[in-house]
């Protein structure tokens, strides 16, 4: 049986806490003195090697059409030591910094994103934390130094869990004869799945005399006999991503292989997700970048009515939001990485709430990329050079980022989870403060013109005068509902509203610090961080009027009476193109019944597993 495991120390509330409390201090944002882009010697050194493998041996245009990332290119991430970026040299890996580790994956998923998945996956959710976090030596010894070159999966989603991980139907069942589990079940959506050495799977241990059993995580390999990849999945983007459904028959696993005690696989998922959350906002900041530089470029070069586009103030709009945002995630990644790598504080929150705005802002600046582009936004990169112009992917984009708003809890799921910790953390702190006042918040846009860092003051005042507003909302909530969070089903929107001010409050000090700490003579920072605040006010005063003025109860009326059928006549005369079948199809345990689809990558000339014929490949894909 695995060693047990000291539970970890105590540590400091993070900025999200605080700033739902009504007590935001920027202090602990408060970037160190010097240049806080600047990285250790070493870890440019390999963002340059990185760059350029990038540049000059991944052929992105390729993925997309191909919808694979070929070996050579998978080889070569390895030889460079990308899939073993954070881990210890120890183990032998490259021992480098979170910093670096998402500046990595800013320009692979700028590269094509199927690489920044790949690297993603294998190293915040995969193998790579959970073990580092709550592993054994012993395990660590013997599975950290493959994780340089082999690559890991997490497999936990299954067809009817959705974001509810306790309706969880894989079982590992304990023999204590042996001193193994047997495990059964199939995990439906598995990123890296396809492709992966190893598995850290997510089963359930049915209570028994002497264990109380619950949620638990176990490592797995990939090619144990029972492990099958029936097929590998195809989505609306991320093209490239080696998402398979994995059948797990009657697998056996040493008991020596299970991480942590049986019933904590939840809690070594969230903490595996502490940091591993900043991989898409990480993604999303990269994606604004290069959006920021498309939009630039594009509205200066196409001309309309007599000028170029940037000149029209419906398109100057645009391109100022995107700048402004793009500072903004940037911005956000660059502080909570920072306090994330320091230690010593509950960084969950605040990586909950980057993930939620920084997915939900990638979205909105994509489509603005598209709609600035016109025709050639909605049009394929490779349509475009097919008629002599520039290949930008812009409607690639719009698809691939569309999937951050499901990835590691949907925005609807991180809003109710957020509010629904902020609510225990106010009963916690019921007897230390005081109901904050609820006026005096939402003075949005009454800032001076735009110019230098002074002008940040006004913003992060703005920030704690409605930082005790939503405190004082939260407050309220928390004193009328149960202690079980009874009464809170009807209110996620109103909460989630509360959610959405926070985020814009916390982005808006993450850019404070940020424009504070690059400082420069020509105000640029400032002036971005001024733009992006003045943009983000505005925002939060329309989700601070409908706390009060909005159509929950109607909704939930008409979303009532839709579902009884009252409503059936309105969607009469269209044609209904779905194939027949079940809405979630039910997932028997048993063995495969098809060939296993697993590829295995390695030198040139490694055979793949039981590869399916092309034809075969065509229609599965």
């Amino acid at each position: 049986m695995p060693e047990p495991q000291a539970p970890p120390a105590a540590r400091r509330p993070g900025f999200a806490t605080a700033l739902f409390l009504g007590r935001p201090e920027t202090d602990p944002l408060t970037e160190p003195a010097g240049d806080p882009r600047r990285l250790e010697p070493a870890e440019e050194r390999f963002l340059a090697r990185l760059r350029d493998f990038c540049e000059k041996e991944v052929d992105s245009a390729a993925i997309e059409r191909e919808d694979r990332v070929p070996d050579e290119v998978v080889e070569g991430l390895k030889d460079i030591g990308a899939l073993a970026i954070r881990l210890p040299r120890r183990y032998g890996g490259l021992g480098l910094s979170t910093h670096c580790y998402l500046r990595a994956l800013m320009l692979t998923s700028t590269t094509h994103p199927a690489l920044s998945e790949l690297l993603a996956a294998h190293q915040a959710i995969g193998l790579v934390q959970p073990l580092l976090l709550s592993g054994t030596e012993a395990q660590k010894r013997a599975f950290l130094p493959r994780c340089v070159r082999e690559i890991s999966a997490f497999a936990l989603t299954e067809a009817g869990i959705g974001n509810d991980p306790f309706r969880m139907r894989t079982t590992a069942v304990y023999d204590p004869g042996s001193d193994t589990y047997v495990l059964d079940g199939v995990k439906t959506w598995t990123t890296n799945g396809v492709v992966a050495d190893l598995l850290v799977v997510m089963a359930v241990v049915p209570a028994r005399e002497g264990g109380e059993g619950g949620m638990t995580a176990f490592v797995v390999e990939a090619d144990a006999p029972g492990v099958t990849v029936e097929r590998r999945n195809s989505f609306l983007g991320l093209r490239g991503l080696e998402n398979g459904c994995i059948r797990l028959h009657r697998v056996v696993v040493p008991a020596g292989h299970r991480i942590g005690a049986e019933g904590e696989g939840l809690a070594i998922a969230l903490a595996a997700q502490d940091t591993g959350r900043l991989s898409l906002p990480a993604v999303s900041a990269a994606a604004a970048k290069w959006s920021l530089g498309i939009a630039r470029q594009w509205s200066a070069a196409r001309v309309q009515f007599g000028r170029p586009i940037a000149g029209h103030d419906a398109v100057a709009g645009k391109v100022s939001f995107i700048a402004a945002t793009a500072f903004a995630l940037e911005a956000m990644v660059e502080v909570i990485a920072r306090r994330a790598e320091a230690g010593g504080t509950d960084t969950r929150l605040d990586a909950e709430l980057a993930k939620l705005f920084a997915s939900e802002q990638a979205c909105v600046i994509a489509d603005e990329l598209v709609q600035l582009r016109g025709g050639r936004g909605y049009e394929t990169a490779e349509s475009a050079i097919a008629r002599g112009e520039r290949g930008v992917p812009a409607e690639q984009l719009l698809r691939d980022v569309r999937v951050g708003r499901i990835f590691d809890g949907s925005s609807e799921a991180l809003r109710a989870f957020l509010a629904h910790d902020l609510i225990e953390a106010h009963r916690a702190a019921a007897g230390d403060r005081e109901r904050a006042p609820t006026g005096d918040t939402a003075r949005a846009g009454d800032t001076a013109p735009a110019g230098g860092t002074a002008l940040l003051d006004d913003h992060l005042e703005f920030v704690a005068r409605t930082s005790r507003r939503i405190a004082g909302e939260l407050a309220a909530v928390a004193a009328e509902s149960g202690p079980e969070g009874e009464g809170l089903d009807g209110r996620q929107r109103f909460l989630g509203r509360i959610v959405d001010v926070g985020a814009e409050l916390y982005a808006m000090s993450a850019s404070c610090v940020y424009a504070r700490a690059l400082g420069g003579d020509d105000g640029s920072p400032a002036e971005l961080a001024d733009a992006f605040c003045r943009q983000a006010r505005l925002r939060a005063a329309e989700s601070l009027a409908r706390l009060g003025e909005n159509t929950d109860a109607v909704d939930r009326e008409v979303t009532g009476h839709v579902l009884d059928g009252r409503h059936t006549w309105l969607e009469e005369g269209v044609v209904d193109v779905c194939v027949d079948g079940p809405w979630i199809a039910e997932q028997r345990p048993g063995p495969s019944t098809g060939p296993n689809l697993r590829r295995v990558i390695g030198p040139a000339g490694t055979p793949l597993t039981a590869r399916p014929s092309d034809e075969t490949t065509r229609r599965t894909r």
